[in-house]
This record gives C-alpha cells, structure tokens and sequence, in this order.
C-alpha cells in the first residue's frame, strides 16, 4: 500500500499567466477545479463512481423533498423544526418576504432597545437614574430627559417612516398574484399564498414568484425565455427548456391537477448557476439541472405562458439566499467623532475627580467649622466628596453632547435630498435622477483618494455600433461624419432606423452585385449568430446574447441580409428581399477559451458550408496553410473580411477624469475585457497619453521579484524581521501607467487556487512535524502580505492602473487591497452585477443606472445615470458636505465647552459643591432652542465658493483627502476656545459684580442676576460666533442667528414671570429676575465688554489669516467676480487624441459568455440525420471587433 503525506500543489503551478484568459471562476470548488485538469487520468475506480454518481444524482445530498399537489406531504414529522424549546415549525418557508423590522406590538420596544445599545444614549439613561438620587443631584431631573425624548422622538420617528416604506413595499410585492392550481382548477392566488409544491401558471411579461421546476410552456420543446436583470444585472434574454416527458404529458389543466411527482433536490443555497435534483414520476427518475429551473426574481419573456412547481418559496429562494446583510459603512469622521465623545467622557471623569477632591478639602479646611452650612447629615468629607464625584458627573454632562448625533443625522438626512434634487445630475434621456440611496456617508465624498471604475456601460455607452469593415481588401465607412449624409435605407423595410452610415459606396456595391464577396461578408452576419428573434407591433426586434453580436446583425440587416426567424433546426434570412431557409446542422458556440464560433448549414441546393467569426488573433491562426491544429471542421478558411465595433464612451468622460486627477484622486479601471481593449480605452479617456510610460504584468512581476530578494537580504537570517525599503521603485519623474490581467494579477498576488491531492491513508502527524507545518504555514502567509504590500506600494506609483481580464473577486480584492495597505478612502463605480462585489466592498459605492439592469444599483450608496456626474458628486456635493460637517463639529464642541466649563469656574467660589451656574431651564434648553437652528443651516446650507468655481479649481479638494479641517488638534483648538471664551463669560460678570450699584441705590449682586448676565453673554457671543463662521450668507441664516437670540429673551422673560411662579412655585424660582436684571445698563454694558474680548480677537485673526496666509478658497473667493466673467467666455478644450502605434486594435464582438447555441444546436434541435461533421471539406469564417474573417467552400451533400 503506497500512503502520502498531507501535501498541496499549486494549480497550474509551472504555468505562464495568459493576458488573453479571464481567470478561474469566483464560484468554482476545490473539487470542480481537481476535475478540470487535463493532465490527470482517471483511474477505473474513478471512473466507475464518476458513472454512478451520473446515474444517481440523488447521492449528492439531495435531502429536499417536494410532491407536487399534495400539502400534506409537508405535514410529516421528519419536515419540521425546532424553533424554540418544543415548538416545531414546517422547514419550508412560505413565500410572503418580510424584510421590515418592525409591527405595531414590537415598535416601541424593539426600537428603544435599538437606540439605548447607542452609548451616547445610554449614557444619558444612567444620568436620568442618578438625577433622581436627591443625595447627589443638584440638578433637575427634566434638564435631561427632556434633551434625551427629543433626541429618541426624532430617531423613532425616522425609524418608523423607513419601516412604514419597507412595510409597503412588502405588501406590493406579497400582494401579486399569480394563478395557481388549487381544487382542480387554476385560481388567481396572491404570491402570499403560495406553497411549496404549487403548480402555477406564468403568462409573458411576469415576475416568476418563487424558484420553480419548468414543466411546459406554450413554446415548441417547452422552451422558456427570461430576463435575469433583476437577479444577474443582464438584459439579454435566457432560455429553460422542460423535461422532454413533462413538456409531453404536462400541457392540459387536467393532467396538471393529477400531476404527483416528487422532486429529490439539494437544500436551499445561494448558487444562482447550479442545481441538483432528481424527479420522481410514474415509476422513473428524471434527472433536473438549473436549465429546467426558473429563479424568483426573473421575468417571463418571449413565451406566452408557462406552467411550474414550486420548489423554494419565499426567504429560501435564490435570490433571497443573495441578499445576505450588506456591509455597514462608517466614515471616518464618524470613528473621529466617536473617539473624542471616548476623549470628553474621560476628560469629564478626571474632572469631576479633581472637583470631588476639592470638594472632600474645602470640607475638612471650611465646612466642617462652618455652623451655618450644617445640613444635619454627619456625612465624613470622603463620602461627601464622593457624593460630589456624582453630582459633577451630572452637572457636566452637557460636555458629552446628547444632540450631536441627531443633529449630524438632520444635516445627512439634508443633503442627501441635496443630492437627490440637483438637475444637473439629472439625465434626462433615461428620466434617471441622482439618488442618495443611504444618508450616512455623505462628507466621505470629500475625502476620496482612489477611484476603482468599470469599464463596459460605466466609462463607455455599453451599445455597440458597426462603424466599418473591410470586404476583400477593400475598406468601407472611412468617411467623415461631418462631411456626409447619412446613407438612406428607405429601400429596405427592415431597415432599423437608429442604424447610422456615411459611406454611400458600400450600398452602391452591395445593390449592384457585382462584389460576391460582399454579399458572402453580410450573408455571413446575418447566419453566423446566436441571437433571436421577435415581432412585436410589426416591428423586428432582436434578443441577443450581447450587444455587440446584436450589432452585427443589425448592421446585415440594414445592408439587406436580414435574420427573420429560426427554429431549432432551419435559419430565415431575407437577402436583398428574397426569403430563404436554410437547414442549421451544427452550431460551435462561443466561449473564452475558443473565441469564436461557427455554424454549418446546408443550402438548397445540396451544398454544405460552414461559418465563422471570432476574434482576429484566432481567426488567422486558422488561415495559415501550415496551421498544426488538425480541426477537422474549422481549418483552412478563406478571409472574407473584417468589421469595427464601436462602443463609445459616456459623453465627458475625458473631462471628468482629467477633473478628478487634478484633484489628486487616482483612478483605477478594473475590466473584464481584453488587454488591448482595456488599453484602448485608457488612451480614449485620458488616462493614458503618448507620453505615459506603460508597465505590463511580465515587468511588475519582475520589479516584485526584485524588492522582495533585496527585502529578504537586509532582513538577514531572522524569520522574525521584517525591514521595509521606502525608496520608489521607478527612478525619475516620468508619467507611469500599470496595466495588468486577472492572470498575471493573481500570480503576483500569490492568489492562484490550491488543488489538494487525493490521500489514500493518512497517517497521524507528530508533534514536530506540526510545528514545522505551522512554521511553513506562518512563513508563506508573512510572505503573501509582504508581496501584496509590495504590489499596492508599485502601483499607487503610477498615475493611472487597468486591470483587465478580472473576475468581480478580484475586482474586490484589488479594492480591499488599497484599504488594508494606503488607509484610503475608496470608490467603486459600476453598472453590472459583476460590480456587486467591488461596490460593496469600497468605502463608497456608486451604482449607474445603465445597460445591464439594477443589480450595481440597488447594492450602491449613490446612483446615477452617466459616469460624468461623478465629478459633481465629489467635488461640489462631497467637498461642501466635507466642509459643512467639519465646520458644524467644531463649533458644536466650541458651543458645548463654552457652555459647560463655566461650572468648574464657579465650583471655585462655592466651595466645589456641584452647584450650577445657570437657571435648570436655561440647561435644559441651551442645545434644544437657543443655539441648534444657526450651526444646523450651517451644516446644511455653508458654501466657501460656488459650484462651477469648485468644478474649475479642482484642487480645493484636497483639504478634505488630508483630513485638515476636523481632526484632534482641530477638536484641542476647539476645547481651548471653549475655555478661554467660558473664563471671559464667568469672570467678567464675576469682577463686574464685585463693586456694582444699581440705579435705586441697591446693589443686584445675587446668584439669580449672575446667572441671567452669564447666560445672556452667552447666547449673544455663540450666535455671533457661528455668523463669523458662516461663510454663505442667506435670509434663512440671518433670521436663525437673531432669532435664536430672540427666542432665549422671549423664553426667559416668560420663564421669569409671576405667573408661571404661581402655578408650578417649586419648578421655576427665578420669579423677576431677568426683567430686574436687564434693566439695569452696567448689566448690558457688562455683556457687551464680554462678547468683545471673545469675539474680537476672533475677528482679528481671521483678517491677519485671509490677508497674510490665505487659503485657496480664500484667494478664490476673493476674485470670484473675475473669475465669473472668465467662466463665461472659457470653452472646453478639444481632445486630442493621438497615438503613435498600429491602427490595429485586436477585439471581439462577443460576450464572455455562450450564446444561445446550446438550445439551437442541443440533441432535441438537430435533425438526427445529417451528414458527419467531418465529412466538410471547407467553410468559412469571420474575425470581428477590430478584425473579423469570412470564408466560404462547398461539399457534396452526403446526408
């Protein structure tokens, strides 16, 4: 017996990255990529289980049981669950989706729990318990709650209306319906009410309600046509065809009623592309694949009815396993903002220590000799200290802002709308608008250091147009646009009039007739496809499986050879006017690996050819006389010509990327497309120019190589070291780019898929080789990073990156990439499914409402309709969001320590005895009414310069990628303005009161006056201060800040009536004071002297600022008028683009995935006698994107 050791072999270890592959895919297993490799043989044991697991699909965990038409079936103890303690529930799920949080019962204590898990909220729930302590409060308990139910009021009230909407869009979707069989009969059911082993029925144009085995359908073979753009992002259509013996028997309601089979299958999971099962009927097993099952989600296209079973319903469907949690996003400012409510809570703890101290000697010095201060507690000073540690605890609590949170949730909430109603981000041709689809990340728009876009419908138009070919050496479509008429196909009633050509002679030839060639070229296009068919109001509509085949076959189309129809096994074509049918042998369909496909058919009159198109690299290969590749059936083809597929880019793509670069925010295009492609678009769109240095995979590999010997030499014997060289890796200034493939990318990356062997016997390891093992282990993993740091310091030196032929993981990976190792704040734009897993992943995700449906979307946190709306995104929306949230922070935190600080000075002279310096109701309301609205409009409406000045200086920016205007030494400068203004509002009432007379000879030197003098200085100096902050003067602003002060004098006279004294005497105690107080003109002369000393050295020093070390905007701002005038005759520069390489671009007009060839050309479509594939002699074939070929040959008809 031959044993081995546990031992992994890399896949495909030895082998050099292919530019031209899109590596493995993200969904394929250990075991799928074991099977895949050629070079291993198949034993006879593995071959034998190979063939019994092919008979028996059952064996693969099919534990799912499904009958058909029978609810008890479902009754059985072995199909429950426990859910709690001996209650069982049914483990199939019904198909009603819930994904609201919330009904009438739950709302309110779900949702306190929820807000009281906030510490911020906590925290003040523990105040609220200790103010109604009377041995250590000295405050009143509503200064506290009240703030506390304003700020949960607002939360709750938000969470509602957002329950209340997912709740209707639940109903909307539950409340469906569908017809259903239910006592012999098919009856419309709400989705609802559907059930697990339901028979349905789905007409053209529905939403599929639940994951269902196709039946039958009212299409030939019991085909089905869907759209998948709600599940996978695409809009070309997909076939399902049903089993051969249902689509037989299955076709009457009758037969659908009697209907008992039972579906064996694999449990509920989230693989869209797989399914196993087994069906159970009249006595045989039939085997199901995911061609049999339609998913929820997906629509009925093309078929006018079709009938189902339910499988999975509701929350065990497919694309309900899909919707898993999205990430939750934070910004940084967030995580900022937290750490320094972690940085005032222990600020407020050390200084309630030191007062509680002060307080324990002012007790053993004064207190204790003091009769008259004896309040018949023989408390020791200790434990009255310690009584003060709490009450302070309470007294300062306004330190640690309860409102701050909400407020900075209003100020989102608001420019999100902002967002949502700029017409400028409006695109009208779509009637798509900017939508904020989340409210908590708006200032992260104004930190963005890196962009990772797609390419195909993000940077370009994703609709491919025929813009040239060239036919038996002969080019057609050179001509200028601007220079000629649109060619006129009103001679053709097929003709699509969205289809745009200059060049007149090629329909001159082609109607003439006298170049063969050319008419071979279009028959060519409009028979070598896989794309459908379909009349609708008279029109011809094609479904193609991408859209640049789509657009071969509407250019033959429009040059007279126009696909009509076809069936699974004949094609029609009009040409130039002439219907003919032709008999469709075999279809070879595209895929990656062979890049191209072809079809043969046999004309009428007997001959048999065959026709292929595909990408120009391969094409050739077949052309040359000496090709090694013995292919019986697509070798020495004969060149007909070759097309140009355009597709464009989004119109201002080159502006918006040159913007955001001048921003110094770095762009990074990840693609699925070809390297040539990928490269051509980077010259299209600027990222790339004549002057850019280009570093492909092959050079990045071996500068990596470099950098980790050299690192490994100076880290010296030490397993344990780890140096890092800072020196650049490219010498001098040069503009670099660095394009590399998903290959080469995950060679780098040291990502490559592990095969394991198949062990026979495994023997225990000892100890040591454990150890060892761990040692190899923790080696290769130091390794990995080492080389992936490696790879994001290389990179991030070059100006722009593309990485092409990458799969959506690694368009993922690359993103996590530049968070783990640059700290940076990141971007990720998309419009496709394949962009789910970037956008998701990145800081920020930005979804485009393009051609592949909603998926990038619905998982995005801002969409729009053209790529170009990203520079207003960022640049106006996200720096102004960026400024007015740093701005709101810092005077939120100047207003809190101006307020709150006043109370330590005034410990001083009360013997440290937790006593407030201010009225409970003036506490209570500071934050809620007399300083919110000003710094809230700020937060909400402040503009430094206007919206075209930050398009045109892109630099200002900048600020916002440092993190510069909110950070800790922001918040310090901060907290010492708050001191030092609270030490100007306490001491020079204080030292005006001292030596003060009164107009009636009496002195108003009492506590209550103090505290309205202290508190009126303070309104006035934080109101004015945010006006000397305000830098976008509205009506709105001017009134907040007056009337904010209006509002404190209004409230306090009332407050200090008699009439409020006489119906609540114990809750408000300051009967006269402010009428008495304010009358007095030393009093107003006080406060005016204290909003002076803080505000005009303020003033001051913003002047000697603006006029000696102006900021940017500052300078900007200064010569705005000029700067109008300029933007008013400044036109946008002419792109320039020029290239000094080969005009030829290698592509290919399809897509990376097959076509519809396995339905034309499956066992059921073709017809069982025909002529053997190689009994073909020659054919034809066609390269297309930038090259295409065609050729033609005939043979005898031996069928």
């Amino acid at each position: 017996m031959i044993s081995e050791r546990d031992s992994e072999t890399t896949f495909e270890e030895d082998s050099q990255p292919n530019d031209e592959v899109v590596p493995y895919s993200d969904d394929e297993t250990e075991d799928e990529l074991d099977g895949g490799q050629s070079g291993d043989e198949p034993g006879p044991k593995q071959t034998s289980r190979d063939a019994e697991e092919s008979r028996d699909p059952t064996k693969k965990d099919c534990s799912w049981q499904v009958k058909a038409n029978d609810q008890r079936f479902y009754d059985q103890p072995g199909f429950k669950r426990t859910i709690f303690l001996c209650f069982k529930k049914s483990k199939y799920s019904g198909n009603a989706i819930k994904t609201y949080k919330y009904n009438p019962i739950t709302f309110l204590p779900l949702n306190l729990f929820e807000q009281f898990k906030r510490a911020a909220n906590f925290y003040f729930l523990v105040l609220l318990i200790l103010q109604s302590i009377p041995q250590i409060t000295t405050l009143s308990w509503y200064t506290t709650l009240v703030p506390l139910l304003l700020v949960l009021g607002i939360t709750a009230v938000k969470d509602l209306v957002d329950d209340i909407a997912r709740h209707r869009m639940d109903n909307e979707v539950n409340n469906r319906t569908c017809e259903v069989i239910k006592d012999g009969r098919f009856k419309n059911t709400k989705w609802k009410d559907i059930k697990v082993g339901d028979i349905i029925r789905l007409k053209k144009n529905t939403f599929i309600p639940a994951d269902i085995l196709l039946l039958s359908s009212s299409e030939p073979n019991s085909l089905c046509y869907v759209e998948t753009a709600e599940l996978d992002g695409e809009t070309n259509l997909k076939f399902k065809m049903a089993l051969e013996v249902t689509d037989r028997y299955l076709q009457e309601e009758s037969a659908l009623a009697d209907f008992d089979g039972l579906v064996e299958c694999e449990e509920p999971n989230n693989r869209l592309d797989k399914f196993t099962g087994t069906l159970s009927w009249r006595n045989s097993s039939y085997p199901l694949d995911a061609d049999k099952i339609l998913l929820r989600g997906c629509k009925i296209r093309n078929t006018d009815f079709c009938h189902g079973m339910v499988i999975f319903a509701g929350a065990d469907t497919k694309i309900m396993k899909n919707s898993g949690k999205t990430r939750f996003k934070r910004t940084k400012i967030d995580s900022l903002m937290n750490y320094m409510v972690y940085t005032i809570i222990v600020l407020l703890i050390l200084l309630s220590a030191g007062l509680a101290i002060g307080h324990t000697y002012w007790e053993q010095q004064i207190g204790n000799s003091s009769w008259y201060l004896y309040d018949a507690q023989d408390y020791s000073p200790a434990y009255r200290g310690f009584l003060n540690f709490w009450g302070y605890i309470i007294v300062l609590n306004t330190m640690v802002p309860i409102s701050l949170y909400v407020s900075v949730e209003v100020i989102r909430f608001g420019q999100s709308y902002f967002i949502n109603w700029d017409l400028q981000m409006y695109y009208p041709e779509k009637d798509t608008p900017a939508k904020a689809r989340t409210t908590t990340l708006n200032e992260q728009l104004g930190q963005i250091q890196y962009i990772f876009s797609d390419k195909t419908g993000t940077l370009t138009q994703n609709i491919m147009t025929f813009k040239k070919c060239c036919i038996n050496g002969q080019r057609y479509g050179e001509s200028v646009q601007s220079l000629c008429e649109q060619v006129d196909f009103s001679w053709n009633m097929y003709a699509d009039g969205k289809f745009l050509f200059y060049d007149h002679y090629l329909i001159e030839q082609i109607k003439s007739g006298k170049e063969p060639e050319i008419q071979k070229f279009f028959f060519l296009l409009a028979i070598c496809h896989t794309v459908m068919a379909d009349t609708s109001d008279g029109q011809l509509n094609y479904q193609a499986a991408s859209p640049d085949e789509g657009a071969l076959v509407t250019a033959a189309r429009n040059f007279g050879y126009v696909f009509l129809s076809r069936t699974q096994n004949t094609i029609t074509i009009s040409e130039m006017g002439v219907k003919r049918t032709y008999d469709v042998l075999a279809i070879l369909d595209f895929n990656s690996d062979r890049k191209r496909m072809s079809v043969i058919v046999r004309e009428s009159s007997g001959n048999i050819r065959l026709y292929c198109k595909g990408a120009d690299t391969v094409i050739y290969e077949r052309l040359h006389p000496r090709n090694l590749k013995k292919e019986a059936t697509e070798e020495a083809l004969d060149l007909l010509g070759v097309t140009a597929i355009e597709d464009k880019l989004q119109d201002g793509v080159p502006e918006t990327i040159s913007r955001l670069s001048k921003a110094d925010i770095k762009i990074w295009v990840l693609t699925g497309d070809k390297k040539e492609t990928a490269e051509n678009i980077g010259f299209s769109c600027e990222l790339l120019t004549e002057e850019t240095a280009i570093c492909y995979g092959e050079d990045t590999s071996a500068l990596l190589q470099t950098r980790l010997e050299n690192q490994r030499n100076r880290a010296g014997s030490s397993p344990h070291s780890s140096l890092r060289m800072n020196e650049p890796f490219f010498q001098g200034s040069r503009d670099r780019a660095l394009i590399i493939t998903g290959s080469w990318l995950n060679e780098i990356l040291l990502e490559k898929k592990k095969k394991k062997k198949k062990l026979k016997l495994k023997f225990p390891r000892t100890a040591e080789e454990k150890k060892k093992q761990s040692e190899k282990r923790r080696r290769a993993e130091a390794y990995k990073e080492q080389q992936q740091k490696n790879f994001v310091d290389l990179a991030c030196e070059c100006r722009a990156v593309i990485c092409c032929r990458v799969t959506p993981k690694q368009k993922a990976m690359v993103v996590e990439l530049v968070k783990k190792y640059k700290k940076a704040i990141t971007l990720a734009i998309g419009d496709g499914a394949n962009d789910v897993n970037m956008i998701k992943t990145a800081h920020i995700g930005v979804g485009i409402s393009g051609q592949e449906g909603m998926q990038a979307v619905m998982s995005s946190d801002y969409s729009f309709g053209q790529f170009r709306y990203l520079q207003r995104l960022l640049l106006v929306h996200g720096r102004w969001s960026y400024i007015r949230m740093c701005k709101f922070l810092r005077y939120f935190f100047y207003k809190n320590f101006a307020f709150t600080l006043v109370h330590i000075w005034y410990s001083f002279f009360n013997g440290f005895s937790a006593q407030t310096a201010y009225e409970d109701w003036f506490i209570t309301l500071y934050n809620v009414l007399y300083s919110s609205l000003p710094v809230l409009l700020v937060g909400l409406l402040d503009q430094d310069v206007s919206d075209k000045l930050s398009l045109r200086f892109p630099r200002l920016y900048i600020l916002g990628q440092r993190d510069l205007l909110f950070n800790y030494k922001k918040f310090f400068l901060s907290l010492l303005h708050g001191a030092v203004t609270s030490l100007i509002i306490f001491f020079i009432p204080y030292g005006a009161y001292l030596i003060s007379m009164g107009q009636d000879g009496e002195a108003p030197a009492d506590y209550q006056s103090f505290a309205v003098t202290a508190a009126s200085s303070l309104i006035f100096v934080v109101n004015f201060q945010i006006g000397l902050d305000t830098s976008y003067w509205t009506f709105v602003n001017a009134f907040s800040v007056f009337g904010s002060i209006a509002l404190y004098f209004g409230i306090t006279f009332d407050l200090h009536s008699a009439g409020i004294h006489v119906l609540f005497p114990s809750r408000f105690q300051f009967t006269g004071t402010a009428p008495n107080a304010l009358r007095q003109p030393y009093l107003w002369l006080t406060m005016i002297l204290s909003i002076a000393i803080c505000l005009l050295p303020i003033v001051a020093q913003r002047f000697l600022s603006m006029t000696i070390w102006p900021l940017e905007s500052d300078k900007i701002q200064r010569n705005r008028r000029q700067y109008l005038l300029e933007e008013q005759q400044w036109k946008r520069r002419q792109s320039a683009f020029r290239r000094g390489v080969s005009a030829r671009r290698s592509a290919y007009a399809f897509s990376h995935q097959r076509g519809y060839a396995d339905l034309i050309a499956s066992g059921r479509s073709i017809r069982k006698r025909r002529a053997p594939l190689d009994a073909v002699l020659s054919g034809t074939g066609t390269g297309t994107g930038t090259g295409s070929g065609t050729g033609s040959g005939d043979t005898r008809d031996t069928g």
